[in-house]
């Protein structure tokens, strides 16, 4: 499918989603929102997409912020649809995806950005890279789910502090907070997601799925995460990943994963 805002590039079970509008520092209006939506959807029904990466055209912004040029008009109604809207759309779906995402992050990654790096299931960045949310000084607060999930990752007082004075902070500090899992020069980001994503591959799929559903679960009001957990790993007796990842161990061999 052929997409306005967003160019994919597949290579050896890697799907690199990069979003494409440099003139707007990639920011995320409804359209780029909606042609992610079709191409995450797309790619998870992918047998042969195994992880996802996402990230941003040129070196200046993974993505900038949202278009704020599409909703400084809306009132409290058209506001509450827009958070509704989006979140369904994307960022939960990121989330909850059972392919991995992985972000990475170059340059800006401010609001609706960051609160995407912030749904994938985990974040690489680029030594260059500025992350913050600082919708505040817009008179609005995070909509995408940015308080939730950099409260989760961060802890409660840096992320009010960082969504209160709606601060960018660096690479060095985002690996400190444990907001990135890596900072790596500019030029070596996409090639150290995918050997991040290699490592990914060459496990189960099918385990790999139970095992974000199972993490996810924590998050979730009025879920136990630990039942959750059993009941995945239950699950995980009947796929023929089991059966071949136990053969191969005990045969002492590499095993062959189908993700069934």
């Amino acid at each position: 499918m052929n997409y306005n805002n967003i160019i994919n590039d597949f290579s050896c079970g890697i799907t690199t989603i990069t979003i494409n509008r440099p003139s707007k520092l990639n920011a995320l209006n409804r359209e780029t929102i909606y042609e992610l939506n079709l191409a995450l959807r797309s790619f998870e029904r992918d047998s042969n997409t195994k992880v996802i990466i996402i990230t941003g055209s040129g070196e200046k912004a993974f993505v900038a912020g949202a278009d704020i040029s599409e909703f400084a008009h809306f009132d409290s109604e058209e506001g509450t649809s827009l958070s509704r809207e989006g979140q369904d759309l994307l960022f939960n779906l990121v989330e909850n995806l059972n392919t991995p995402v992985i972000a990475a992050i170059n340059g800006f990654a401010l609001g609706g950005g960051l609160e995407l790096a912030l749904s994938a299931h985990f974040r690489v960045a680029s030594e260059n890279a500025r992350m913050g949310l600082p919708e505040t000084s817009l008179g609005l607060i995070p909509g995408y789910g940015g308080t939730q999930r950099l409260t989760q990752i961060i802890g409660k007082g840096r992320a009010l502090e960082l969504i209160m004075t709606g601060s960018m902070i660096d690479a060095k500090k985002a690996l400190d907070f444990g907001l990135v899992n890596y900072v790596v020069p500019q030029n070596e980001l996409l090639a150290t997601c995918a050997t991040l994503a290699e490592k990914i591959i060459s496990n189960s799929p099918a385990a790999i799925s139970a095992a974000i559903k199972a993490v996810n679960a924590h998050h979730f009001d009025g879920v136990n995460g630990f039942q959750v957990e059993i009941s995945e790993f239950g699950k995980c007796f009947d796929t023929k990943d089991f059966k071949e990842g136990t053969t191969a161990f005990l045969e002492k061999r590499k095993a062959k994963f189908t993700g069934k």
